[in-house]
């Protein structure tokens, strides 16, 4: 009997194309779509994927997190900038619904012996690898998913070569989708404006305080200390005798701290809220500190609490409390990761 999967249908090229290659190498497949947002966007994107489940013949289902994803992700976003934090929601989705709710579901109701989703990743005799396109590579994105359902996972994206080839396979199909532009946003921010997003919540301060050097000198004023990222130099409305960048946000004192780019650069920090996709983590380890960074050689000690600070071997630019660093082995493993709590 072929073994059941269920894969998470976004509506886009990915997912569809993913849902496709299952079904051509013998799998009963199954797709499924979250509902995360009440809007018309959540809805284009559930029809989107009803007709290309009705296209390939295969069954399709909607699970409702809306109440979920109000509280798991968009209040911790939310609460994240009330921190003076730039947090990553997309790590938190991953971990909570996509890899969380919506596996468990897969599982429970559907009897699902593996899920699917569209992502660039690889998982290789239950470990989680990064895709050969490493320009499209997403295992930075899924290292809070549980180790002990790696085994259960496919990822039929992560041996293409380019998002074309996946293009291609979806329009030879005849799937509408297979143009469809990929999404940029983050999801429950309309027209990606989280500034305007933000400023309808209790708590965000958007109040009036003074952008200063690191000695204490103020040089200006900010309008809302959710305005502002670290290593940000444009729209900063100062003048000094060199270029100045955000280097910190001080909540308490409703403060934008701005210094040099020299003063951005450090070795150390401190992440919390770790989770590890191996048993033993190897000698030789790498991390990056964003998506598209690169890979640079760190060591790591456990902390208690699930914490762990990490030194890399050389600076790192705009270390960002509230994202995440995510740790690699030399032979392109995904080792775990946790979020930035401190910089040394």
């Amino acid at each position: 009997m072929a073994k059941k999967v269920v894969v998470a249908m976004s509506g886009g090229v990915d997912s569809s194309t993913a849902a496709l290659l299952l079904l051509e190498q013998g799998y009963l497949v199954v797709g499924a779509t979250m509902k995360l947002i009440d809007n018309e966007s959540s809805d284009s994107a559930i029809r989107d994927a009803k007709e290309v489940c009705d296209k390939l013949s295969i069954k399709h289902y909607v699970f409702d997190f809306c109440l979920e994803f109000r509280q798991i992700v968009v209040d911790n976003f939310i609460n994240a900038y009330k921190k003076g934090r730039t947090p990553n929601p997309c790590i938190v989705c991953n971990k909570y619904f996509k890899f969380g709710l919506f596996y468990k579901k897969a599982k429970e109701i559907l009897q699902a012996d593996f899920i699917a989703t569209g992502h660039y990743v690889r998982v290789e005799n239950g470990l989680l690898k990064r895709a050969y396109n490493l320009d499209k590579d997403q295992s930075y994105f899924l290292y809070g998913i549980e180790k002990t359902i790696l085994p259960s996972l496919i990822f039929p994206l992560g041996n293409f070569k380019s998002k074309d080839e996946v293009r291609r396979i979806a329009k030879k199909a005849s799937l509408d989708v297979f143009d469809k532009k990929d999404s940029q946003e983050v999801c429950f921010v309309p027209n990606d404006d989280y500034k305007s997003f933000l400023s309808g919540f209790k708590g965000i301060n958007r109040n009036v305080g003074n952008i200063c050097l690191e000695d204490g000198t103020v040089l200006g004023k900010h309008f809302g200390i959710m305005n502002y990222t670290i290593g940000q130099r444009k729209g900063l409305n100062i003048s000094y005798k060199e270029p100045l960048y955000v280097l910190d946000l001080d909540v308490c004192k409703n403060e934008v701290i701005v210094g040099s780019n020299q003063a951005l650069l450090h070795k150390e920090l401190v992440a919390v809220e770790t989770n590890f996709l191996v048993d033993d983590i190897p000698l030789e380890l790498y991390a990056k500190i964003r998506s598209r960074g690169s890979l640079q050689k760190i060591t790591i000690k456990k902390l208690e609490n699930e914490r762990v600070y990490v030194c890399f071997e050389v600076n790192q630019r705009a270390i960002t409390k509230g994202q995440s660093v995510v740790f690699y082995d030399q032979y392109d493993t995904c080792i775990g990761g946790g979020i930035i709590d401190k910089v040394l």
